[in-house]
């Protein structure tokens, strides 16, 4: 082995320590930050420190992936997201500050060598552009798009509760001529992007948003008499979360548009295990696999899966398809992980699809 490659070896096998000793290194973490900054305590109390604890855990697997992929971008994007939300929900950056540096300290001082250093140089990176994040998020519904206007009609019903009325203004625009493609495209999409960030910015609870996807999941199913009444091409899709993934909608739309376009789809959903999904593509001899993890905690989840894959023999023809708001960030991640190839949308990714398998420019 060359030196890169052993102390590559040494990273991962550092990032693999620390997701294993996650809980009892969260749990000194947060009581040495206590110890040093006691008016966090008096401020929180217990409960406070309960959900410190379980943040940090978070805290731990984003850096433990940043660490094994050689993806610095993972950890401090998601140190951004969390400024961000803190500062929504008044919590000082200070603390945040106060806490990293705390981790470097601990994490360094339990898994040391290559690793230790690698873990280290992330945490100061993140903290150099501390200043430097943004404090909040701009919304995804831009003025002026085609269907920008309908879009923000439909997420105020769903706001509203109005899940109803929401259904009625697609079901009225594709009867006055609109597309279907647009719709997700233009509406879904930027749509539950907008859900996300509203939650982010503490400006609806987790349970609106939970009934705005529902429903957004709703009025896409009453697409599919189009969706499935294209012409299939021959070509085959097996679409799915990985283990442990929760958000399904964004796979789901992968899936609704590579049928419209002539795919025979197998959607699979959220939190899907390794040799399911693997049986799945045997059984459907499918052409392409699609990936999708939306929070970068699952990307050794995401190696797994394409690992179990690789492995078995009935899967020797089938390419690999990954995306998610990881794969959006490092360009490179996707090779990293042994996939095929990554697209930034669904619109990419059929074309990315198309390329795979030779059918496209």
């Amino acid at each position: 082995m060359t030196v890169d490659a052993i102390r590559e070896a040494e990273i991962k096998a550092g990032a693999g320590l620390m997701s294993a000793r996650r809980d009892d290194l969260a749990a000194a973490i947060v009581d040495e930050h206590f110890r040093r900054v006691p008016a966090l305590l008096a401020r929180s109390g217990e409960a406070g420190r309960d959900k410190c604890v379980a943040d940090t855990r978070y805290t731990l697997s984003y850096l433990a992936e940043a660490m094994a992929n050689d993806s610095p971008i993972l950890f401090i994007e998601y140190v951004g997201w969390i400024k961000i939300l803190l500062g929504t929900r008044n919590i000082p950056a200070e603390d945040l500050i106060s806490s990293l540096r705390v981790t470097a300290e601990i994490v360094t001082t339990a898994i040391g060598g290559a690793a230790a250093e690698a873990a280290r140089g992330i945490i100061e990176a993140a903290l150099a552009r501390f200043a430097t994040m943004p404090e909040r998020t701009d919304s995804f519904l831009a003025a002026g798009e085609p269907l920008g206007d309908l879009a923000a009609a439909f997420l105020a019903a769903l706001l509203r509760a109005d899940r109803a009325g929401a259904a009625a203004m697609i079901a009225r625009h594709l009867a006055e001529g609109g597309a279907v493609k647009p719709v997700y495209l233009g509406i879904f999409q930027p749509v539950m992007r907008e859900v996300g960030r509203l939650w982010h910015a503490n400006l609806i609870t987790v349970a609106q948003e939970h009934f705005i996807t529902a429903a957004v999941q709703m009025v896409m199913s009453q697409l599919y008499p189009h969706i499935f009444a294209t012409a299939k091409n021959g070509r085959t899709l097996v679409a799915t979360c990985v283990s442990g993934e929760l958000h399904e909608i964004g796979i789901r739309v992968v899936a609704d548009l590579f049928e419209f376009e002539g795919w025979s789809t197998h959607y699979l959903g959220a939190n899907m295990p390794a040799a399911a999904v693997v049986k799945t593509v045997v059984d459907r001899d499918a052409d392409i696999l699609a990936i999708s993890a939306t929070i970068a905690g699952h990307l050794s989840k995401v190696a797994e899966l394409i690992e179990a894959v690789r492995q078995d023999p009935g899967c020797r023809r089938v390419r690999i398809l990954v995306g998610g708001y990881p794969f959006n960030l490092d360009a490179h991640l996707w090779r990293r992980l042994r996939a095929d190839g990554s697209a930034i949308d669904s619109e990419q990714a059929i074309l990315a699809a198309d390329r795979l398998i030779g059918v496209g420019p």
